[in-house]
């Protein structure tokens, strides 16, 4: 249990399974190219801190991180997913587009995204940590 759980009461299971399914619902999205999707699973006050671009807050600065490729596009492999509460934690593996090296491999980017979720389980923010920074 989190500490946002003991101090708000605890969280339905609904809460963090429809929580779990929008998280990976937001990879598809961001996989495909599908920004109004993603942009369906966002609260308003959404807030996505990262260690490859600036901060951003609102709905309408995190769909623009994506639109104008702030971010590396690519496509996310879920590793794992743990979650409780209003937290759903996902390890994974990012192949960025145009990741092929020149012996013919692909450069995987490692990472893990720490999700928020909101009381209707909409996605509150998240963070970003990379096992390397991106290049």
């Amino acid at each position: 249990m989190t500490t946002r759980d003991i101090a708000a009461g605890s969280v339905s299971g609904a809460v963090t399974a429809a929580g779990i399914d929008h998280v990976r619902l937001s990879y598809h999205y961001l996989d495909i190219g599908d920004i109004d999707g993603y942009g369906s699973l966002l609260a308003d006050d959404i807030r996505v801190v990262r260690p490859d671009a600036p901060l951003r807050a609102g709905r309408e600065e995190v769909l623009s991180l994506h639109q104008d490729a702030l971010v590396p596009p690519g496509t996310h492999h879920i590793v794992e997913i743990v979650a409780e509460g209003h937290s759903v934690v996902v390890t994974g593996r990012l192949t960025p587009l145009g990741a092929s090296r020149t012996d013919g491999t692909v450069r995987d980017l490692e990472f893990v995204d720490w999700f928020t979720l909101t009381d209707d389980s909409m996605l509150r923010g998240y963070r970003r940590y990379y096992f390397a920074a991106p290049a």
